[in-house]
């Protein structure tokens, strides 16, 4: 697998109330699968007017829909050795880390970069790099807010960036273009600035920090 773009959606302000998770696979060069899953949050039923909002996702939408462990249980074999791509990464991973430290589940081993950090590179100059802004510039549509869509439309801007710029390979583009990557690991969160924040195994029966 070449990339997987990854989003969420969250219920409550707090990050580890993922309501919806989205996947979106790349390989060879183009977007091959995108995956969807509507979850179940540790605070339901309350979910923020807020971030109801923003993502329109109710109460009622995701009460029949399995918590995050079970989701988890398809997702981390393909985030496991993966690289990862999420526009505003630091959201997106603080959202993962803290999850799977209130539910002690495993914590996989991937690479990541945000696709924010991506285009600012490779298109600077522009008034705003929102994945909004990014996709109508590029010509990209997509229903924003709902974490597949979102996850997919991400993939689709770092292969823009590719075409763009004429890399023939990710690690190329991100190299060509001065991209740091953050790393997650069982034993450390890995910023792309440089910042380690040492990590527990749950497995371990241990909460991670």
């Amino acid at each position: 697998m070449d990339l997987i773009a990854l989003d969420f959606e969250t219920a409550t302000n707090d990050a580890d109330s993922p309501c919806e998770m989205g996947l979106a696979l790349v390989r060879g060069g183009r977007v091959e699968e995108v995956r969807n899953w509507l979850i179940k949050p540790r605070q339901w039923p309350y979910f923020s007017p807020f971030t109801m909002a923003v993502h329109g996702i109710r109460p009622q939408d995701v009460a029949d829909a399995p918590g995050f462990a079970e989701v988890w249980r398809e997702a981390l074999p393909l985030m496991d050795g993966a690289l990862v791509v999420a526009h505003n990464a630091a959201f997106d991973l603080n959202v993962l880390r803290s999850t799977l430290q209130s539910h002690r589940l495993p914590v996989p081993t991937f690479e990541y970069f945000c696709s924010v950090s991506l285009s600012r590179r490779v298109w600077p100059g522009r008034t705003g790099y929102g994945l909004g802004p990014m996709c109508a510039f590029r010509g990209i549509t997509f229903t924003h807010h709902r974490a597949g869509n979102d996850a997919e439309a991400a993939a689709k801007l770092v292969l823009h960036a590719m075409a763009h710029t004429g890399a023939r390979s990710l690690p190329e583009l991100l190299a060509r273009n001065r991209v740091k990557c953050g790393g997650l690991s069982p034993r450390e969160h890995r910023t792309p600035g440089g910042k380690v924040t040492a990590l527990v195994d749950p497995s371990a029966g241990r909460a991670l920090k």
